[in-house]
């Protein structure tokens, strides 16, 4: 391909919309072009990266003798009411209406299409296990999208669907699946990890992620030498430190504190540890409210909160809200008289405290001592509390590390989730009907390209895997007005295309300097440069993973550069 008859807009200057450099060398390498907020046209450069992600995960998919289909972009929304999935999805699901006033869903996964497919299609044990497959573009009103491709409102997605009799049936798709991913992964010559995570609003018992590692992730993982891992919103604080007051905690005592509203205040103007101090947040869950307590030193981890209330819509109370519910203002909530509509819920870590120090629901006014089951009652100890570096690992007992990562891939075990609420099933071996068992399986198409950059970038731009980049090499004549050295170029170009290799040709009318930036820009592992050598008879052989050059006799040229042409399979 020449590169003056292609479509290859590099940019000088870092965009200012792009913040992480995945986002800003995408743009600058003319891989994609933003429509709109979350909306990206995928260039021919950034097509060819990311079909070869696709060509990938489809010959991974289909070794593990899961089968190819194409399902709907548009979706009744009836299909979400009836799954029960459309009040988890809230604002996220893209709704529309045709000419009949019909409402409808852009597809953000298909869960609910596939499972009527199994309903109607899937009647016997004899038609299991079965697992169907797609690459399809996917749609999430995202309130922030950001990092470009990363968090986006249009992306490209495999999304994989099983079906099974029974849960040892579901256990040997989900090992598949899972070796599949990692081998997609380390094709794609990344560091990665697999870590235990929550299922959100997809559902099910179990999952894991699989997370590229990157400085500029979006994900926090938890780790331990041990070889543990864990996503932040999943791990579970373990209960190590005993509480060091004394159990026999004097009467209950109010004392001023004016002006204090945080707990970092509160323990500074008391003088003690943030840990001695107990939060209160306040929510309304539905129609009611709830409040939870947690040590001072620790945030609520808001996605096992959801969890625990699956289905129902969960907020913040606001200033005035807490003023009418408690009689004080915000920042000096507590346990202590709350209304006995309001259920407390506290983390597992309260249960170490024999006392504690909390708001009195009065301006500049705080409780010491306070102890539950005599002050107050709680109605549930629950695992609420985010996790942190420094935990302790649950599996060997050293301190966890943290990590960032980009999530690639997400499995689940489903279980009779959808299954049961769309009452799809099949006749078993004793002549009854039975729900599905079913697991989920998403990888991320277009975001694998952001994570692979993230991963393999300097200071001149990209760095390809060989296995993905868009060109095996690029052939550079440093001057396009020499007949002589577009000659040889053509004729290398001609060699190496007939030997099987993409070769990228830049024959535009440019100083070397600017073609040699742009070639460092869009990261093709190779690069022959024909110039001045050339009257030695010899041309250089760049390598843009190490800056290496190798100076070649034109006779030798073609064999040296299949030499280190090696794909890593």
């Amino acid at each position: 391909m020449r590169w003056s008859e292609s479509c290859i807009p590099t940019l000088k200057e870092n965009p200012r919309e792009a913040e992480i450099p995945s986002h800003i060398l995408m743009l600058r390498a003319g891989l994609i072009k933003k429509l709109t907020s979350g909306v990206y046209s995928f260039l021919p450069l950034g097509l060819r990266v990311l079909r070869k992600v696709e060509k990938i995960i489809r010959e991974e998919m289909n070794k593990t003798g899961a089968q190819e289909v194409l399902m709907p972009i548009l979706h009744p929304i009836d299909i979400y009411k009836e799954s029960g999935r459309i009040a988890t999805f809230g604002p996220e699901l893209f709704k529309l209406s045709d000419s009949n006033e019909r409402l409808f869903a852009l597809g953000p996964t298909h869960e609910e299409v596939i499972t009527m497919i199994a309903r109607d299609d899937m009647r016997s044990y004899r038609d299991l296990p079965q697992c169907l497959y797609q690459v399809l573009t996917k749609f999430r009103d995202e309130i922030r999208p950001r990092y470009g491709v990363i968090r986006a409102r249009e992306f490209i997605m495999k999304d994989a669907y099983s079906f099974h009799a029974n849960e040892e049936s579901l256990d040997v798709t989900y090992r598949k699946m899972g070796d599949a991913y990692r081998r997609i992964i380390e094709r794609c010559e990344l560091d990665y990890r697999v870590v235990e995570a929550e299922s959100g609003y997809i559902g099910g018992n179990e999952s894991h992620e699989f997370m590229v590692l990157a400085d500029n992730g979006e994900d926090k993982i938890l780790s331990c030498e041990c070889g543990y891992s864990v996503n932040l919103e999943k791990a579970v604080v373990e209960i190590i430190e005993k509480n060091t007051k004394k159990p026999d905690a004097g009467e209950i005592i109010e004392v001023n504190t004016p002006d204090v509203t945080t707990v970092e205040e509160v323990a500074k103007f008391l003088g003690v540890d943030r840990k001695e101090i107990v939060k209160t947040l306040l929510y309304r869950v539905g129609k009611r409210d709830i409040a939870v307590l947690v040590p001072g030193d620790r945030e609520v981890n808001e996605t096992k909160l959801v969890n625990l209330y699956e289905g129902e819509e969960i907020r913040f109370l606001e200033a005035d809200e807490i003023k009418e519910l408690t009689g004080g203002p915000q920042g000096f909530s507590g346990p202590v008289g709350l209304p006995g509509g309001v259920k407390i819920i506290a983390d597992n870590l309260i249960g170490n405290f024999s006392e504690m120090i909390i708001g009195a629901n009065k301006a500049d006014t705080h409780f010491k001592s306070a102890v539950a089951g005599r002050d107050f009652e709680i109605d549930s100890f629950e695992n609420l509390a985010l996790a942190r570096e420094g935990d302790k690992c649950p599996q060997c007992g050293k301190s966890l590390f943290v990590t960032n990562g980009i999530e690639v891939g997400h499995i689940f075990k489903l279980g009779t989730k959808y299954s049961k609420s769309m009452n799809a099933g099949f006749l078993d071996t004793d002549g009854k009907s039975k729900h599905f068992i079913m697991g989920c399986y998403g990888f991320g198409v277009s975001r694998m390209v952001a994570a692979v950059i993230e991963q393999n970038y300097d200071k001149s731009g990209i760095i390809w895997p060989r296995e993905l980049s868009p060109f095996d090499i690029i052939i550079l004549p440093v001057n396009s007005q020499d007949s002589e050295m577009i000659k040889i170029a053509e004729r290398f170009t001609k060699e190496l295309e007939e030997k099987g290799m993409e070769v990228l040709l830049d024959d535009r009318d440019l100083s070397p300097g600017v073609k040699f930036k742009d070639s460092e820009l869009i990261g093709i592992p190779l690069r022959l440069t024909i110039g001045k050598k050339l009257k030695e008879g010899k041309v250089e052989l760049f390598h843009r993973s190490t800056f290496e050059v190798d100076e070649i006799p034109l006779e030798e040229a073609t064999g040296k550069i299949m030499e280190s042409f090696t794909i890593k399979r």
